[in-house]
């Protein structure tokens, strides 16, 4: 069985990178799934535990952390954020594909342990439309949303430490996008030994 592959996608708050990974998985016939992180904040309306996040009390999350159960971890908005070791390594081993919804810094821890994880990086296509995006959600106060933009410039200034970079100006032409990155991958001399090694060998006897 072939290994699955580790996708990093980051992007500032209000980019689209959960709609676009989302709608992946609901057009593509893959075997993958978005890994579920662990966190402290509290639930928003219509999320649920075990589903959009592991919701955890700073104690416990911070037992994780003692116990070096996290490929990464990270505070945000005085909340802290973690990525679970044990979840993603057996899903990579099922061959399962993980998509990883993670900002710049967990991007960076992961990829240190991980460096065949391939690294996304969303952008909208304008200061003005982040801000509207993030307003039009409804879910943060005018002081949140402020905090966020300040919070976005900082994430995106770090779009090329990332393999590939999509604007997501268009949802439909980023969602081609993303799925083109996936082919990609996909067809790489590494990924294809892997998957047709057999036949490669039948091919190459004497």
């Amino acid at each position: 069985m072939s290994r699955g592959t580790l996708y990093i996608v980051s992007a500032p708050s209000g980019a689209g990178k959960s709609s676009l990974i989302n709608g992946l998985l609901r057009k593509e016939t893959l075997k993958a799934q978005v890994s579920v992180s662990h966190t402290t904040r509290e639930p928003r309306p219509g999320e649920v535990d075990g589903q959009h996040y592991h919701f955890v009390d700073k104690d416990s999350f911070q037992h994780l952390i003692a116990a070096h159960e996290f490929y990464e971890w990270a505070e945000v908005f005085g909340n802290f954020y973690g990525t679970s070791k044990q979840s993603i390594e057996r899903q990579l081993a099922n061959g399962v594909d993980v998509f990883l919804d993670i900002d710049w810094q967990g991007a960076e821890q992961i990829k240190k342990l991980q460096p065949e994880a391939v690294s996304i990086f969303i952008l909208p296509p304008s200061k003005e439309s982040l801000a509207e995006r993030l307003q039009n959600r409804g879910q943060d106060s005018a002081e949140v949303i402020a905090a966020r933009m300040d919070e976005a410039i900082s994430e995106m200034s770090h779009y090329s430490e990332y393999d590939y970079l999509i604007i997501n100006d268009d949802f439909d032409n980023a969602l081609n996008d993303l799925q083109t990155i996936l082919k990609a991958t996909k067809l790489t001399t590494k990924s294809q030994s892997r998957r047709h090694q057999t036949m490669i060998k039948q091919l190459l006897a004497d």
